[in-house]
């Protein structure tokens, strides 16, 4: 549909007539423009906000304030955007098919406009802009509010893609109502898509210009072409929800287990799938299924589940086009061949020194376990402090605790070393984990491949299981190809942050380790402050700040104040030695000054607009006297 929809013949004539309507504004083609978006007083609020004061009443709208607050929440920089980029965009997509020709049309007839149109998924990425002014096109580069950025709120704070999508409603931002001060130029107004037969919100249809140009008819314009899409959307999807619909119905009928039908719009379920399934393990097994669909052919796949039991998944496709299917799976519940008595509350198997419940965690640990009962030779792949070597010692004794365990690490590679791990595969049985073979250089990766290479084909059941670590997040070296390939599996290790809900099971066991059993507890208040924290140095930054707390209090309870000065600082990153000293320096200051920032910046020599800019930077959290 290139053409120009007959049903539109004038969008900005009939959007300006519908919302008169809508405003009771009695002259045809009146545009009520909005207060002032750059005025001062919004900009003393928006600055009062940033550094915790109070906001004067009646200033910032009710729905900028709750958005500022998110935005806090998610630990925005208010000074400096950074924001992730997709480089793999999809652009054939059930949202961009049918949203594509709405926005060329509706572009071109805003093409004399000062204002850019722009298409976002629901993760606030952007898919598609359009503008005909040269000088805005320039800025929204500069701000990177381009194809591949995403601006959810929890990136760039308040603007109206990312606010559209938490409201789940429209929003318009003008001027400073903006949390990043590098949007105080712009205004822009979002309008959710949401699918017409599911109700998920697909994505975002955003005006953005100039905050001088704004005017309330962005919100209307932006609603209508949202509404025209998901029109489109609802013509687009009846022939394969149909379909889809209609197997599941058969399936149904025709046996008695979990049924799941579901495709990137829809999800059904029949009353065995929620008996069996609780809402943990219907994630992961539907997201498995949702993949697996793609192959566009009938198959089995394998998933294991957070709660512990394994599930058999039958695909059966209704329909595929391109990248996208929908289909149906039917489930059963193995473990060890059997299948299980269902289960509402599917206790997770604790490993022994595998602290943890959560499920990403129990996911890990699980599929660990499955790949030591097959004998299956694993690499295990995560950050630095995440418990990789934890979990290999924890899957060995919990399954053969009476069995050799040998911990070899490449950071002490030589001679000795490779005879070593030689000895270890000749002796066979019990495991062997050979941890960061990431850090070998190209030589020692070779000669390790030469080691395992007598024993990589082996059926001998009594070989031992070999486990090796390497570090995630700075990718792997080229000359690891040979030796990964030994390995036919990798189970990542999710980081501390991912799944933090385990650090109130975590700290109590720590301090029981680093105390042997004395009588030390963490009250409430400590443990939430504990939670807060985003961990970038993982479960080994957590024993060493719990190492710290150990050394000054034996016996008791441990308060907020026995607590480091770092676990004030919520970053997302380990800090440098030198920003560690400087961090804790600030939260001392502040403990000393009772948390007045002013009286703290004078006790460091630094300006209060610096000691502000800091407490954000590492997201220092201290309560507020003046």
């Amino acid at each position: 549909m290139d053409h120009p929809d007959e049903r539109v013949v004038d969008l900005s004539a009939s959007l300006r007539a519908a919302y008169d309507r809508r405003t009771g504004s009695t002259r045809p083609g009146q545009v009520r423009n909005i207060p002032d978006p750059g005025s001062e007083q919004l900009a003393r609020a928006r600055t009062s906000f940033l550094v915790d004061e109070e906001v004067e009443p009646g200033v910032v709208r009710e729905p900028i304030l709750a958005s500022w607050t998110r935005s806090r929440h998610y630990d925005v920089d208010a000074e400096r955007l950074e924001l992730p980029y997709d480089s793999d965009i999809s652009m054939d997509s059930v949202l961009t098919r049918a949203a594509g020709p709405i926005i060329r049309e509706v572009a071109d007839q805003l093409i004399s406009e000062p204002v850019s149109l722009i298409l976002t998924d629901s993760d606030g990425v952007v898919l598609d802009r359009r503008s005909g002014d040269g000088g805005l096109t320039h800025h929204l580069d500069r701000i990177w509010l381009a194809p591949g950025f995403s601006y959810a709120e929890r990136y760039v704070g308040t603007n109206g893609i990312g606010t559209a999508l938490e409201g789940r409603g429209p929003a318009q931002v003008f001027g400073h109502e903006h949390y990043a001060e590098h949007l105080e130029d712009l205004a822009c107004a979002g309008a959710p898509i949401r699918h017409p037969v599911s109700g998920k919100v697909m994505g975002v249809v955003d005006l953005t210009c100039w905050r001088s140009d704004a005017n309330m008819m962005m919100t209307a314009i932006a609603s209508t072409v949202a509404k025209r899409i998901e029109e489109t959307l609802l013509e687009q999807s009846g022939r394969r929800e149909l379909a889809l619909l209609h197997d599941y119905l058969i399936a149904c009928q025709r046996g008695r287990g979990a049924v799941f039908a579901l495709s990137d719009d829809l999800l059904m379920m029949n009353d065995r799938a929620r008996e069996l399934f609780d809402p943990s393990d219907q994630g992961p097994l539907l997201a498995e299924a949702g993949e697996a669909l793609k192959a566009g052919q009938r198959h089995q796949v394998l998933v294991d589940l957070p709660s512990g039991n394994t599930a058999r998944i039958q695909l059966r496709p209704s329909w595929t086009e391109g990248n996208r299917a929908g289909g149906i799976a039917q489930v059963q519940l193995i473990t060890n061949g059997a299948v299980p008595t269902p289960r509402s509350t599917a206790a997770t198997p604790t490993l022994p020194a595998a602290v943890g419940s959560g499920a990403l965690w129990a996911k890990c640990c699980q599929a660990v376990d499955r790949h030591f009962r097959a004998r299956e030779w694993l690499v295990l792949e995560g950050e630095p402090g995440t418990g990789k070597t934890t979990i290999a010692r924890a899957t060995h004794q919990g399954r053969t605790p009476a069995a050799h365990l040998r911990v070899l690490d490449a950071e002490d590679a030589g001679p000795r070393w490779f005879a070593d791990v030689a000895e270890e595969l000749q002796t066979g049985g019990g495991t062997l984990v050979l941890a960061h073979v990431d850090r070998l250089d190209a030589e020692g990766v070779q000669a390790l491949c030469d080691v395992l290479d007598e024993h990589r084909d082996t059926t001998d059941p009594e070989r031992p299981w070999v486990v090796a670590t390497v570090t995630a997040g700075t990718g792997s070296p080229e000359h690891l190809g040979e030796l990964l390939a030994h390995f036919p599996s990798t189970v990542e290790v999710p980081p501390l942050r991912h799944h933090v809900e385990d650090v109130s099971e975590l700290v109590p066991y720590l301090i029981a380790r680093l105390t042997r059993g004395a009588e030390l507890t963490c009250s409430p208040e400590a443990m939430r402050v504990l939670m807060r924290n985003r961990w970038p140095g993982n479960i080994e930054q957590l024993y060493q700040v719990l190492r710290k707390v150990v050394a000054r209090r034996r016996t008791g309870i441990v308060s907020p104040a026995d607590l480091p000065a770092e676990c004030r600082a919520i970053t997302r990153r380990v800090l440098t030695p030198l920003e560690a000293i400087e961090c804790d320096a600030i939260v001392d200051a502040l403990l000393d000054a009772s948390g007045n920032k002013a009286e703290a910046a004078r006790h460091l020599g630094m300006s209060r607009a610096t000691i502000y800019r800091k407490i954000r930077g590492y997201g220092i959290s201290m309560p507020t006297t003046g």
